[in-house]
């Protein structure tokens, strides 16, 4: 095998791509900080027991673990970033009130986590820690459509659910957690036959509601339907009552419901969601509200959130145009002016590409619309 082959999952990612990720990186931040939230940068090692506690533990098998030469203690790279602006929030901030936090930089999986997915995402998130409202639910909702608006990736599908649908109907199940993964994996398949197998010795209600889920997709109308046929519970009919009242509150965005999704059970508390559009494989932005998150750092605040991978969004994001710029003639120092000219173009944000000799007729990835001539003894920018 050639020394220069990647491994499986793992690319280069050449100028135009490269070009147009940083530009998307660039609008996401700008379009987060706009909202208020603040750019944290945490560090792509950690200690393993620090990255894999609390909720990181659904993490451990994607996480590449590796031998500190300095402490000779197991470091993990981060498969997400989640865990450690939590860690952030609970021990550096330590605030009080509401903290809206935003990260972008990359994430390493083991595995990739669906066919032909990248195993080192570039992942962009944001999270607000302190408000249990659906007034943070909301926030985050319209920020990840605000971002994928900025990415220009097309109409957008918002699919909506809540954990504790599926938690409320299992409350009186006795099951371990072997077949709990198992019911799980049959309600996210919509497998109805496998379902009933393993849920024939729960309470009745419990089975009958969990098999009735597997029906419960599509419009606001799978609320309603919800409500009757679904066994009366509190925590159902709250998180029933907070899907009604986020979808009034999207405004245009056209909204479904798969009261059965459960991806991402075990990280989720509350309401999730997933945003798709045409073209993409698989949700572009998965979030919602995980509010044990920070339990295990000691301060067990309300935290909703959401993430990307800038490298599965470019893909279906609007492409762009190479940025304009102005050739120029190489400088060597012989052409009085030139070199303070060509600084003069920088300085006032232009790019300069200056021709290196014996490459005059080369092509770059930047779009060369205007040319620096010298005319009457000036150097002036013309259009080529």
């Amino acid at each position: 095998m050639s020394a220069w082959v990647l491994p499986d999952h793992i690319a280069d990612v050449l100028p135009a791509e490269a070009r147009h990720i940083e530009e998307l990186r660039r609008d996401l931040l700008d379009t987060a900080r706009g909202y208020g939230y603040e750019l944290v940068m945490p560090p792509l090692l950690e200690h393993l027991e620090s990255l894999l506690t609390g909720t990181g533990e659904a993490l451990d098998l994607q996480t590449f673990k590796l031998v500190d030469q300095l402490s000779g203690r197991t470091l993990g790279v981060r498969a997400d970033t989640t865990p450690q602006v939590a860690r952030i929030d609970a021990h550096l901030l330590n605030r009080r009130g509401v903290a809206r936090l935003c990260y972008c930089g990359p994430v390493l999986h083991t595995r990739p986590d669906r066919p032909h997915a990248t195993r080192d995402p570039l992942q962009f998130g944001a999270e607000i820690f302190g408000h249990a409202g659906l007034e943070a639910d909301l926030e985050t909702l319209l920020l990840a459509l605000d971002c994928l608006g900025a990415a220009q990736a097309g109409d957008v599908t918002v699919d909506l659910a809540d954990a504790r649908i599926v938690r409320a109907l299992l409350a009186g199940a006795v099951a371990d957690a072997a077949q709990l993964s198992r019911v799980h994996a049959a309600l996210a398949a919509k497998d109805s036959s496998a379902l009933a197998g393993l849920t024939r010795g729960f309470p009745a209600a419990a089975r009958e509601g969990l098999l009735a889920l597997v029906q419960l997709y599509g419009d606001a109308a799978v609320l309603v339907e919800a409500e009757k046929v679904l066994p009366p519970s509190p925590m159902l009919a709250e998180a029933l009552s907070n899907l009604k009242w986020l979808s009034r509150h999207l405004g245009e965005a056209r909204v479904i419901f798969d009261l059965a999704d459960l991806r991402g059970y075990a990280y989720y508390s509350g309401m999730r969601f997933g945003a798709y559009v045409a073209g993409a494989s698989d949700a572009l932005v998965r979030g919602g509200r995980y509010d044990e998150v920070g339990a295990v750092f000691g301060r067990n605040r309300p935290a909703v959130g959401f993430s990307l991978d800038l490298k599965e969004l470019v893909g279906v994001a609007a492409k762009r145009a190479p940025r304009a710029a102005i050739r120029a003639p190489w400088d060597g120092g012989a052409a009085a002016g030139l070199r303070e000219a060509i600084a003069s173009l920088r300085g006032r944000g232009e790019t300069v590409v200056c021709v290196l000799p014996g490459h005059e007729s080369e092509i770059d990835e930047f779009h060369c619309d205007r040319e620096l001539v010298q005319a009457a003894g000036q150097w002036v920018v013309k259009s080529i």
